[in-house]
């Protein structure tokens, strides 16, 4: 099928992600910043489903480590890479006031600078498209940025995580246009589908509880989004937000009760 590189490979989503993709045929690139031992693990899963893999180490808040990931994990693997994942993520609380030059630099840097910096990485490596039947293109290459369904609802919570995601959301359409027709490029927005590691349990079940749908996302949910992106050539530029219609939310506490 091809080679992918997933950040964040290790452990949570970006460790579903890179067993899905093996169990359908990809040979799998495993991106880790210090997990060593369970990228390791997650490697020796997917040679036990009879694919290649490798584990790779950066700092994706170190340009010169980021800016070679993709020809490193090609090496690795032996071939181009068709799919790009940009799952890793620094996630922590900061708001108007308490955002200081070092949060925004973490935020911007990991969620929105290195994804840029792969995706730029990405295209020069990636092999051209095809052509089907018809003689239409058809992308080789596909991207998937991982971004969140809060910038379909915006608060000022999470200020400048919120802020690099609301970037990578533009750079999603933005590279859309500007790789097509040989790169397709698309983004999940997971809501509540993990606890998160300063998370209760009993405040999760509730985020989970609270959505539209009176639940959040599986595992499973967000590998059948990016399914639905590798099997649908006709798609780019868009957003999944796979949230049990979190981003919809509307029963708050300025309109219950409002005529």
């Amino acid at each position: 099928m091809g080679a992918a590189l997933i950040t964040g490979a290790s452990a949570r989503l970006g460790k579903a992600m890179a067993l899905y993709l093996a169990a359908r045929g990809y040979d799998i690139a495993v991106h880790y910043h210090s997990g060593e031992e369970a990228a390791l693990t997650v490697v020796a899963e997917i040679e036990g489903m009879g694919r290649k893999a490798h584990a790779v180490q950066a700092d994706l808040l170190n340009e010169d480590a980021t800016s070679v990931l993709i020809d490193r994990a090609a090496a690795a693997l032996g071939q181009p890479l068709t799919v790009l994942i940009n799952n890793a993520s620094i996630f922590e609380y900061d708001s108007l006031e308490s955002a200081t030059l070092d949060s925004w630099n973490r935020h911007i840097g990991s969620n929105l600078r290195a994804p840029f910096v792969l995706t730029q990485a990405f295209a020069a490596q990636c092999p051209k498209g095809a052509r089907d039947d018809a003689g239409e293109p058809v992308a080789r290459g596909l991207v998937i940025n991982m971004i969140d369904q809060r910038v379909r609802k915006l608060t000022p919570e999470f200020m400048t995580y919120t802020i690099a995601k609301m970037g990578l959301w533009a750079f999603t359409q933005t590279a859309a246009q500007g790789l097509a027709p040989d790169i397709r490029v698309n983004g999940i927005g997971p809501g509540p589908t993990l606890q998160g590691a300063r998370q209760s349990k009993d405040h999760f079940d509730a985020q989970r509880a609270n959505t539209v749908l009176g639940r959040g996302a599986n595992r499973s949910d967000i590998t059948a989004a990016l399914g639905y992106f590798l099997d649908s050539p006709g798609v780019t530029g868009q957003l999944l937000c796979v949230d049990g219609g979190q981003h919809l939310a509307w029963q708050t506490p300025d309109v219950l009760g409002v005529e």
